[in-house]
């Protein structure tokens, strides 16, 4: 008994914010759902959950999908089986507004220069980034881990890392975060998924070292974090966002990775948007076979608010549908 009961808790059939349960009777939909939960062999653990995108190797995300499988379908029972929704939807895109005036790159690069001219703010080590990543199974509704991440580096070498299960969208409502197991769960808004202080460290190579803020030797040093000769601009997107993973870009970094997205091409300005945490921002997109993905600038500065990677085509053995997002990430100083 005491495993089903364990997997009863992780369940979290009654929710902080669900409707007004109580103490009263299951009817008969929860009564069978508890039956099967209790008397039935649990389902057999699937093989293909897996989070999304790149996100996860950059912040070594340990989820184990396969024993999440079990714990999430015992949920999808609990709250009303396959038919429900998903205990956390996907997030919807990001709209342009109808009226904004689309900001070209060369225009942004000329104002983050501008703005860089007196150095501040300056290069920090370190980040602060709130994400969503989605996590997909053949078997089971997808669902999305929100959580908050601030790292930070002491003169001696050393750095702290604090991962938080929360979603801002929705404070004070629970989120899917992490147990003690690495396994997804339904947690409580600003639950600690892990506080940890790392020894002390150095390298020389990038992203670990300073990031240079000239435009020529800051793709140099990109093509040798992603461990590539030449980037086009989906290559640059994913060194661009494992750089901001690393560091908080100071105002001439900016303005050097501005130059650099400008200078590439490929990046299409769409017009004015008002991020995840309510920034004020221009639009830019990229898209390949499948996938959309947008670049969320200051207009005045230069400097990346967000990075928006969505589906484009439905992925139906995933429950997946086109404008689901994949991943987000919002950068703070």
């Amino acid at each position: 008994m005491a495993d089903e009961l364990d997997l009863l808790r992780r369940a979290n059939p009654v929710p902080a914010d669900a409707p007004q349960h109580a103490d009263g009777p299951l009817d008969h939909h929860g009564e069978r759902h508890l039956h099967r939960l209790l008397h039935e062999p649990p389902p057999a653990p699937a093989s293909r959950w897996r989070p999304t995108g790149g996100r996860s190797a950059h912040r070594g995300v340990r989820l184990a999908w396969g024993l999440a499988a079990t714990a999430v379908t015992a949920l999808t029972l609990l709250l009303g089986g396959p038919s429900a929704p998903p205990a956390v939807a996907a997030p919807r895109p990001l709209v342009v507004h109808a009226d904004a005036t689309p900001v070209p790159l060369d225009l942004l690069a000329e104002r983050a220069e501008a703005a860089a001219t007196d150095g501040e703010p300056g290069l920090r080590k370190g980040t602060h980034v709130q994400s969503w990543s989605l996590g997909m199974s053949d078997d089971a509704p997808p669902i999305t881990l929100p959580e908050e991440r601030v790292v930070r580096w002491t003169a001696d070498g050393r750095h702290t890392e604090l991962v938080v299960a929360t979603d801002p969208r929705h404070p004070g409502r629970p989120v899917i975060g992490e147990d003690e197991d690495g396994n997804p769960r339904q947690v409580e808004d600003g639950r600690v998924v892990s506080d940890t202080t790392y020894p002390p460290s150095w390298s020389d190579a990038p992203p670990h070292s300073p990031p240079p803020h000239d435009p020529g030797r800051l793709r140099a040093y990109l093509e040798e974090a992603q461990h590539t000769d030449t980037m086009d601009m989906a290559q640059l997107l994913d060194a661009a966002d494992l750089l901001l993973d690393n560091w908080t870009l100071g105002a001439r970094e900016s303005a050097a990775l501005v130059r650099l997205l400008a200078d590439t091409g490929g990046l299409r300005p769409a017009g004015g948007v008002t991020d995840r945490l309510g920034r004020h921002g221009q639009a830019y997109v990229h898209e390949v076979t499948g996938v959309r993905r947008m670049l969320i600038m200051d207009p005045d500065t230069g400097a990346v608010l967000g990075l928006e990677t969505t589906f484009t085509e439905a992925q139906p053995e995933y429950g997946v549908a086109a404008g689901d997002v994949m991943e987000y990430s919002a950068w703070t100083r």
